[in-house]
């Protein structure tokens, strides 16, 4: 099998969302960086793979696909073993997965973005009713978490690869887990549950050199 093209920004969330579900799968990405800061979604080359210009976006064997959750969830059907409890043959399972993947997009990705990377756009984190978005999402996250040992049931499956790569990106800045004890739990049992954790991390610190760096030029 030839490796599959991953256009992307590396320390991304959805980026190393999608590199821990490859490592579980035993499939391999060539990464290639898109720099969107400096426009490189919009060169032609790019847009003729992908009209809407939009990161990370996977190509395998000629077949572009964009959505980062939508791509993990392509490279499991496709990928992963029948009996795979990455994402379940059995709807109701695959349901709570879901559910999960949408509350990440739609609530915790969210309100995480708006509050710690507003840093990176006025040098200063986001206003208390972005923090409170933050402690919504995170007590939503650990009640989830209530009496299981994974997001979505008793198994590892892509909602917690996603949502780990989402709730890992705090470890850029200071956030206490402690109010969370479900989430601190889960989050220590990531490095032995989950593939392609110690390059998730890997990824994470590189980007936060990438940004820092970045600001200090700007001033």
């Amino acid at each position: 099998m030839s490796k599959m093209d991953l256009y992307n920004f590396p320390g991304a969330p959805a980026s190393r969302a999608i590199q821990m579900t490859a490592k579980a799968l035993g499939v391999e990405l060539n990464s290639k960086f898109i720099n969107t800061m400096e426009g490189d979604q919009l060169k032609p080359e790019f847009v003729k793979i992908n009209p809407q210009h939009t990161i990370p976006t996977l190509v395998d064997n000629g077949f572009a696909i964009w959505e980062s959750r939508a791509i993990v969830v392509y490279l499991v059907e496709k990928y992963g073993k029948p009996s795979s409890a990455l994402y379940p043959k059995d709807p109701q399972k695959r349901a709570v997965i879901n559910q999960r993947l949408y509350f990440d997009m739609g609530v915790l990705y969210d309100a995480i973005y708006k509050y710690f990377f507003a840093i990176f756009r006025t040098g200063q984190l986001g206003d208390q009713e972005s923090l409170d978005r933050v402690n919504t999402a995170f007590g939503f996250l650990n009640s989830f978490l209530e009496g299981q040992d994974f997001v979505a049931g008793n198994e590892l499956s892509v909602a917690d690869i996603f949502i780990l790569a989402t709730v890992s990106t705090v470890e850029m800045f200071t956030f206490d887990f402690s109010k969370y004890p479900n989430v601190e739990k889960w989050y220590k049992n990531a490095p032995k549950a989950t593939p392609g954790w110690a390059e998730n991390l890997e990824s994470l610190n590189q980007a936060k050199k990438f940004l820092e760096e970045r600001a200090a030029a700007k001033k």
